[in-house]
């Protein structure tokens, strides 16, 4: 299907559907339902250089239209993800991307560094936006200045594509995608989730541990296409649009935005084959609109 093919830097991809970070493990827990090959790309779990616990329990509630978490990266680390999952997906027939994180620039160094070892990782996500740890991440995601840094950082030791995803956590995220997109990023992925928080009114506490937690699913859906239109018009480089996909018509809007590809993320939960639905129906859009190519629709929002 020629018509869906779409391209972020030299990361080619047969469609513009992946899986987002955190919400489709490695991909290997998702083979029961899905055929991995029919998909663009999987983003698999976030990886730090060190082995990872994450936060306390509870770490998860339910919001209306959406979910809070505060996992924490809970990983068991990238030598752990080298040699004992890389051998079990490394042949899967779409593209493996890895999520990256630390609490320093040397952690993303170090962790990067090791993942050049391995020749089926066509591609990198930087997170530098995640709001569920004490250290690093998003701290990373809300300054220029440290944004640039680690981007520079990582890019020296990272020749293939590579994607920092951004955080809607900021006043205005045009001026983070021009930093990273001056720092050699290929690609910007964007959002992620919302800082937010819940109570528990019968006990007077937290429904999280860490007390605020990332919001995703349908509830942030509207402020991620508007970040997705905004960065479109700011940077020269592919934008990755997610938050809130649940169906192939979200993702049709993201394109319009601006994104060259999508990420599917908390839907997973609720529709384990919800990336393959939106594939199909990305297809029958295109036909029954005469469309020849999904390329024709990025940024072709009229206003």
């Amino acid at each position: 299907m020629d018509k869906l093919k779409v391209n972020i830097g030299n990361l080619f991809l047969k469609n513009p559907v992946m899986t987002a970070s955190g919400t489709f493990g490695n991909g290997k827990e998702y083979t029961d339902f899905i055929d991995l090959s029919r998909l663009g790309g999987i983003c698999v779990k976030g990886t730090t250089i060190h082995d990872r616990q994450g936060n306390a329990y509870p770490r998860m509630a339910e919001t209306p239209s959406g979910m809070l978490n505060a996992v924490g990266l809970q990983n068991k680390g990238v030598n752990y993800f080298a040699e004992k999952i890389y051998p079990e997906i490394k042949d899967y027939d779409t593209n493996i991307i890895v999520n990256v994180s630390g609490s320093t620039i040397e952690d993303y160094v170090a962790c990067t560094e090791r993942l050049v070892e391995l020749d089926k990782i066509p591609a990198i996500e930087l997170n530098i936006s995640c709001p569920n740890v004490k250290e690093g991440g998003m701290a990373f995601g809300t300054c220029t200045t440290s944004a640039a840094a680690v981007t520079k950082a990582v890019r020296r030791v990272w020749n293939r594509p590579l994607i920092v995803k951004l955080s809607p956590n900021v006043t205005d995220i045009t001026e983070i995608a021009r930093a990273v997109e001056a720092e050699g990023a290929d690609s910007v992925s964007l959002i992620n989730t919302l800082m937010g928080m819940a109570i528990d009114i019968h006990r007077r506490r937290p429904k999280l541990s860490t007390v605020t937690g990332g919001l995703s699913g349908p509830c942030v859906k509207p402020v991620a296409v508007r970040m997705v239109w905004q960065t479109y018009n700011a940077v020269k480089i592919p934008i990755i649009g997610m938050g809130g996909i649940s169906c192939w018509e979200d993702a049709i809007e993201f394109i319009l935005a601006g994104a060259t590809a999508i990420q599917i993320g908390t839907y997973n939960f609720i529709d384990p084959t919800i990336s393959v639905k939106v594939v199909d129906g990305i297809k029958q859009y295109l036909d029954r609109n005469g469309i020849s190519s999904v390329k024709e629709l990025i940024g072709a929002l009229e206003v």
